[in-house]
């Protein structure tokens, strides 16, 4: 059974990250609209816009993977899972150094390679299937996708005039962080098979993380941290695995009533507000720094705002708009 209100809650979500995302290139935007900066105490409305598309992840999880395990086997799924998530990280670490590009050592002009660099994701993350295409036309078109990236790559120079370099991880850009939260979190759920018990461990584990990053004890896992698989300092991970969560109990209290749903992920996300701001003395709501209180406040609000468009668009019927 389909959740429209989540599609609503995707939708709605998706229009409010190209309404926020050109403010920094605006004069004259209400501060309150905007992102917060990175040492200040508090929360914009652009703050809360990608925790909720983290957050929306993790919602679709348990539907979209028990949809695939009625009709594949578990391989099947663990591979769709690592290729969709290699797919966003790819993309992601290409276009955080289209950011970085440096154009005069360039030999190819920047617009070119951004051009080109759009059809190599076009050939390679087409959706085949519904074209009449063979499959030896598709490895064609997929190869030559594959072959211009590798070409980019060797043609790209990144940094300045004193510091030119190739291309770098730098900070996974945003499609690639989203990948990484993803690929964990549907790996985690798939392994708990769906059971609250191990769902909900899994979401404490990545909050204790989050939080306890912050205080120093995690330094000795440096190795690891922050810039590799657990990025945001878990943050990511956690607004996943808090839709995750968030969908597991909607799913249990849902055969028990409407108002039981309401009862459970009513007191979810007061909970995770009012925890958001028992921690804010520590270390600040802070998006810039995946502070803990952001995480937690985001989570909560994503959980009551589903909540609203679960009442609004499925039970009252109200998606006309």
């Amino acid at each position: 059974m389909r959740v429209h209100s989540i599609d609503v809650f995707r939708a709605v979500t998706m229009v409010l990250m190209i309404f926020v995302n050109d403010f920094w290139t605006l004069e004259h935007i209400p501060q309150w609209l905007k992102h917060m900066p990175g040492q200040a105490d508090g929360l914009g409305f652009s703050d809360t816009i990608f925790p909720a598309f983290l957050f929306i992840v993790g919602l679709s999880i348990p539907f979209a993977i028990d949809h695939r395990l009625d009709k594949e086997s578990s391989v099947q799924v663990v591979i769709h899972i690592v290729t969709r998530s290699l797919a966003l990280i790819v993309m992601g670490v290409f276009l955080v150094n289209l950011e970085n590009i440096f154009p005069a050592a360039m030999t190819i002009p920047k617009q070119l390679w951004q051009v080109l660099l759009i059809v190599a994701f076009m050939l390679v993350w087409n959706n085949y299937e519904k074209t009449e295409l063979s499959q030896g036309k598709v490895k064609i078109l997929v190869g030559a996708g594959v072959l211009l990236l590798l070409l980019l790559a060797y043609l790209y120079k990144g940094g300045s005039a004193e510091d030119v370099h190739g291309m770098r991880r730098h900070w996974w850009g945003i499609l690639g962080l989203i990948g990484w939260a993803y690929l964990i979190s549907a790996l985690i759920y798939l392994a708990a098979r769906g059971k609250l018990i191990w769902v909900g461990l899994g979401f404490l584990i990545f909050m204790a993380y989050n939080y306890l990053d912050f205080t120093g004890i995690l330094d000795f896992l440096e190795i690891l941290h922050p810039d590799f698989w657990l990025t945001g300092h878990a943050s990511h991970q956690a607004l996943v695995m808090g839709g995750v969560l968030t969908s597991v109990l909607f799913r249990i209290y849902r055969e028990k009533g409407t108002s039981m749903v309401f009862q459970i992920l009513l007191m979810l996300g007061i909970l995770l507000i009012i925890y958001g701001f028992m921690v804010r003395p520590s270390f600040g709501i802070s998006k810039i720094r995946a502070t803990p209180a952001w995480t937690s406040i985001c989570m909560g609000i994503s959980v009551l705002v589903f909540l609203f468009f679960y009442w609004l668009i499925d039970l009252k019927k109200m998606d006309g708009w």
